[in-house]
């Protein structure tokens, strides 16, 4: 799978093998599911949830909590399941120029509304940019039941904000956790 454009310098023009998703971090105690996109490249070699070095995502999470900034990927998963939050991506499949958002094509999304119906107590469903918001609109329709929160993308590429504005917005998620 491969799209192409008469100009070779177009962001359209995709080349190579489609990039897939990791299975979900979820259990049956999930409140919320953040969604991404697709992992990006430097996630995609090291088989884990936002892994780029300069991604704010653990930051503002541990933050979120009151923990400090974990390290290790193990260390990262229990804590996002420790205080009830899911992990997934709005794409299964995807073709994209390296890490750009902007660029997935030919996308295929994943079975979130199995695993929503699958894991009931999740009441909050996070957007991690406007990208995965735009995504899931395309191929989801919005439950009545669950709330729906759009945060700025935690990726370096989405620079425009900083750590602490970022955080800001990212703080509603405590209300949906209980956290004070």
């Amino acid at each position: 799978m491969a799209l192409e454009t008469a100009d070779p310098k177009s962001t359209d023009r995709i080349v190579g093998a489609a990039k897939r998703s990791f299975p979900p971090i979820v259990d049956q105690r999930s409140l919320v599911l953040v969604l991404g996109t697709l992992p990006g490249e430097e996630s995609l070699r090291r088989v884990e949830y936002y892994a780029h070095p300069r991604n704010l995502f653990w930051p503002i999470i541990a933050a979120l909590v009151g923990a400090p900034a974990p390290v290790e990927y193990a260390t990262k998963l229990a804590l996002v399941t420790a205080h009830r939050i899911a992990l997934w991506d709005v794409c299964a499949l995807g073709e994209r120029l390296a890490s750009a958002d902007a660029t997935i094509r030919a996308e295929q999304p994943n079975m979130i509304d199995a695993l929503l119906d699958s894991h009931p107590a999740i009441r909050a469903v996070v957007f991690n940019g406007s990208t995965a918001r735009r995504l899931y609109d395309r191929h989801f329709v919005r439950r009545s039941g669950l709330a729906y929160l759009a945060m700025p993308s935690t990726s370096p590429a989405h620079a425009r904000l900083g750590f602490a504005d970022k955080l800001v917005q990212w703080s509603a998620l405590r209300g949906v956790l209980g956290i004070d």
